[in-house]
């Protein structure tokens, strides 16, 4: 005896569409959505959102990070706006802390990546000029904070 299965077509959405998304004042191309943050193991889990054929601030990343593209293509860019580096979807890249201060953006679209800082000692970025001056930090309790307020 057969027994035919039936199926009917699933309306999908876009994993992003369910995303509450946030931006900082000063920070212009960039959307994120914090998923966790956990003093006692150090760590910080962002989803980010870049906006296409942009770039954000220069900046360092002060913690060890893993970083996953979900959607689109992350461009990594060097202080002097050189193309440094293109992760597809689909990309996995674990990095350590103190590396080249570096700009990222999107490629012909917007593009989503999931970054993981671990080992956090107290700062995860430090915002830099064009001159490698820091003019700003974002830690743990900077994201303590944001990851409150998103949930209020």
């Amino acid at each position: 005896m057969s027994t035919a299965l039936h199926t009917k077509p699933v309306m999908t959405v876009p994993f992003e569409d369910h995303i509450d998304w946030y931006t900082l004042e000063g920070f212009p191309h960039l959307a994120y959505h914090i998923c966790a943050v956990d003093e006692a193991k150090r760590i910080v889990d962002i989803l980010f959102k870049f906006d296409a054929n942009s770039q954000i601030a220069l900046h360092r990343h002060k913690a060890d990070y893993i970083t996953l593209t979900l959607r689109g293509e992350l461009r990594i860019y060097r202080p002097n706006g050189e193309l440094k580096e293109i992760r597809p979807t689909g990309a996995y890249v674990s990095g350590t802390a103190d590396g080249e201060p570096h700009r990222e953006g999107g490629g012909d679209e917007d593009v989503i990546a999931f970054f993981s800082n671990r080992n956090v000692e107290n700062l995860v970025y430090e915002i830099l000029d064009d001159n490698l001056n820091t003019v700003a930090t974002l830690g743990m309790a900077e994201f303590k904070a944001l990851h409150a307020a998103q949930r209020d």
